[in-house]
């Protein structure tokens, strides 16, 4: 045990060495006085009253340091060590990174600010996230699947302009590309985008009303002819002919692998090339034979914070340490290890193995950008709704 006193006891007892000495002093004036019969009474009353009067005086709590002071000390260390709770709202593939890289955020923050961090997480369709945001869900951190869904919720109002230049890599956090999976041995011998317009192929990939992974899929297939010579009258006829192949979509990119993984629907699976990766790890795509085609798209999924949830919240120092975390090597890393194309070079150079080399990678500036991309293909009434009604109503172009 520490033979420290508290600095309460050192005051009182420098107070009362100085005090008794002044008493000491008083009372041999005193006793001088005591010497003249006519001043004993006097005399004696006084050093009565001043003894009371230096006693009190010396045994007085020192107003300097007040007890309550240590009261307010140990409530500022209960304020640093209170928890704090962050809310990630993703998009359905990134569920298993995360279950890897926040443990490690979470050691790294109580260790620099000995402050527990509690996160709630949700995964669902970029889409249907984004909406869910918009409506309410008080998200910290957004990580979707595509800029618009994250443009959707600027536009409400709940991030501020600019937010891509906010981060390193256009806020850019994780990337992959478009895959084709289909059962063992490739009984329909499908090697191409192309061959997914073949007739008796059914096709499963997911809405591009509720997901992002939809929408990437599309942009591939209408990519695969326009970035390889082919003119828009043949990239619709050729997108027509693979969504007349697809019997259901899908709400999402995991929805589309359980589907055709767990249910054994379909002859081809479209996603992610990260999800083919997760589904072999877990087990799931023993029987299958996975095709990468060497023209692809580089699919780039944005993070941001959403600005007006976090000040409201009093959470925008964390949820920003959690993001500028999210780009270090060892967060990368757990990216990699599910399937994501770590842009990190040093981490990518050690997952290389995992990843072929494609001959021709375009991106969605590539077809005009974002801005130009929603507007043309996915608004109300967009190519896609055209196609959908299209397939409905029997009126085809295609079929003739």
């Amino acid at each position: 045990m520490s033979n420290r006193q508290p600095r309460n006891w050192h005051s009182w007892r420098n107070r009362s060495k100085l005090s008794v000495s002044s008493m000491l002093h008083l009372l041999y004036s005193l006793m001088q006085l005591w010497k003249r019969p006519a001043n004993q009474v006097f005399a004696l009353l006084l050093t009565i009253s001043l003894g009371f009067s230096l006693v009190i005086s010396a045994c007085k709590t020192d107003t300097s340091l007040p007890i309550t002071s240590l009261n307010n000390q140990t409530q500022l260390v209960n304020q640093k060590q209170k928890p704090v709770e962050l809310n990630l709202v993703s998009f359905a593939v990134t569920r298993a990174a995360y279950a890897n890289i926040i443990p490690l955020f979470q050691q790294q923050w109580h260790q620099e600010h000995n402050q527990q961090v509690r996160f709630r997480i949700s995964t669902a369709g970029s889409s249907t996230q984004a909406r869910a945001v918009v409506n309410g869900l008080p998200a910290d951190v957004v990580h979707l699947a595509l800029a618009p869904d994250i443009n959707l919720i600027q536009k409400a109002g709940l991030i501020q302009p600019g937010w891509e230049e906010e981060l390193p890599n256009h806020s850019i956090i994780t990337s992959t590309i478009g895959a084709i999976v289909t059962r063992a041995g490739n009984p329909k011998n499908i090697r191409t985008w192309a061959d997914l317009g073949n007739p008796g192929v059914s096709v499963v990939t997911a809405d591009p009303k509720t997901s992002g992974i939809a929408r990437w899929n599309f942009l591939a297939f209408w990519g695969s002819v326009t970035q390889t010579g082919g003119t828009e009258k043949q990239a619709l006829d050729f997108v027509t002919k693979v969504y007349r192949n697809v019997q259901l979509l899908a709400k999402d990119a995991r929805d589309a692998t359980d589907i055709f993984l767990r249910r054994k629907q379909g002859d081809v699976l479209i996603n992610y090339e990260n999800e083919l990766i997760l589904a072999s790890q877990e087990g799931l795509a023993k029987d299958t034979f996975a095709v990468i085609p060497q023209v692809n798209i580089s699919i780039d999924n944005p993070i941001a914070v959403v600005d007006k949830y976090v000040d409201r919240r009093g959470t925008r120092q964390i949820a920003e340490a959690f993001v500028k975390f999210l780009y270090s090597p060892e967060a990368q890393r757990e990216f990699a290890k599910v399937g994501f194309r770590p842009f990190n070079p040093s981490v990518f150079q050690e997952f290389s193995h995992n990843y072929p080399p494609i001959n021709k990678l375009f991106t969605v500036e590539s077809l005009g950008g974002w801005s130009v991309v929603q507007e043309k293909f996915f608004k109300t009434g967009g190519v896609f709704d055209q196609i959908q009604t299209s397939l409905h109503s029997g009126n085809l172009s295609t079929q003739k």
